[in-house]
């Protein structure tokens, strides 16, 4: 059996060497490493394949989500809900633009944004919502939509996990996350769905003048060599990570279905056993995943460990060199930089439940049945044991 990685970024890249190898050496030939043809179209490409307007590529996921909202004039003590359990950047940029985060609880079935926690929080500061497609699974966008147009707020899509993914609207019309919202960031770190080579983000709208404000921002608010007309940042998407981007993202479709079929492979193994809880789709097909079930694109597989101990869990897969991860341990109101006096423990029980139980284990496009047999085997004689 082949060692077994969390992500095989390596087996990835043996499949499209030529292209990529090719694609960077005519970038280094050029020596247009800064806005070159390379990055110009692949923001073409990715606007095709997402079927938004405009995609504003940028340095990397966190300058992406803080220049949507400095792109959307949001002033100091505004309120920006979002949700508790996720990674860090998504609470930072807001604290980082002297905003106001206000965290609520997530779904405890899908792990995303709690509809009805949105709703508690609205206060008249409120003047945007953060739903972040965790782990690859669409946020309910419709019930999302349908709180910001009542209130007036912003909708800022953190697609940083989710590119790729259908979300099917209650009138049956498929849209691809990060284009229903307002505005959208994704990351492009490698381990992402579509991953470069180093750091890379984008910005997605499809609104004229907020992408025509976002293309100043990212570029320190030029849009002449020399005048400044916004206050802008230095983030800029290089060309090397574009012509690597360029070469897999015609394979994102490939990719993520390898991914669905790995994690259709990991729920059938774990059927019946009680104490684990499989990650389902959108329509929560019976704690399955259905065999159309587009809306989500695994970034990660996460389990729910019930009666097991997950940190034991956790040293004995290693102990038989499987890996996994913890995303996340500490829920954000916990941690020490975003501790607030407005929140109180029981309003995040299922994030605080959360953190004890779930780990995510090996998904990646280059999955075979044989290692998804051992990783489950492993698992199973632990939780029944």
């Amino acid at each position: 059996m082949r060692k077994i990685q969390m992500v095989d970024l390596k087996g990835q890249y043996q499949s499209i060497k030529e292209r990529v190898d090719r694609s960077i050496s005519e970038v280094i030939e050029s020596t247009a490493f800064i806005n070159g043809p390379e990055v110009h179209n692949f923001q073409k490409e990715l606007e095709d394949y997402l079927g938004v307007k405009h995609v504003i590529p940028c340095a990397n996921g966190t300058d992406a989500l803080q220049i949507a909202m400095m792109g959307l004039g949001l002033k100091p003590g505004d309120e920006v809900i979002t949700a508790d359990f996720t990674f860090a950047a998504t609470v930072e940029v807001i604290a980082l633009l002297q905003l106001t985060p206000v965290l609520v609880d997530v779904d405890p079935v899908n792990f995303n944004i709690d509809i009805e926690a949105i709703k508690r929080a609205i206060t008249p500061k409120t003047k945007a919502i953060v739903p972040v497609h965790l782990f690859g699974l669409s946020a309910n966008m419709d019930e999302i939509m349908e709180i910001a147009e009542q209130h007036n707020l912003f909708v800022i899509e953190d697609n940083a996990q989710g590119i790729g993914a259908d979300y099917t609207s209650k009138d049956g019309s498929k849209k691809k996350s990060g284009t229903i919202g307002h505005i959208a960031s994704t990351s492009f770190f490698p381990s992402k769905n579509l991953g470069c080579y180093g750091d890379g983000g984008a910005i997605f709208t499809n609104d004229d003048a907020l992408a025509h404000s976002i293309r100043g921002i990212v570029n320190h608010g030029m849009y002449e060599r020399y005048h400044h007309d916004v206050v802008g940042v230095n983030s800029r998407l290089d060309s090397i990570q574009a012509a690597v981007l360029r070469a897999k993202l015609p394979n994102l479709d490939t990719y993520n279905e390898s991914r669905r079929n790995a994690a259709r492979q990991y729920t059938e193994a774990f059927k019946g056993i009680e104490s684990i809880v499989t990650p389902t789709g959108f329509c929560d097909a019976g704690n399955s995943i259905c065999d159309t079930c587009d809306c989500h694109v695994f970034h990660q597989y996460t389990l729910r460990i019930l009666t097991a101990n997950r940190d034991a869990l956790v040293k004995h897969l290693s102990e038989h060199n499987i890996p996994c991860g913890v995303y996340y341990p500490i829920p954000l109101h916990s941690q020490k930089a975003y501790a607030d006096s407005r929140y109180k423990e029981s309003d995040f029980p299922v994030a605080n439940q959360l953190v004890k139980e779930v780990i995510s284990l090996p998904m990646h496009t280059e999955l075979d049945t044989e290692q998804i047999e051992f990783i489950t085997k492993t698992i199973i004689d632990f939780v029944t044991k």
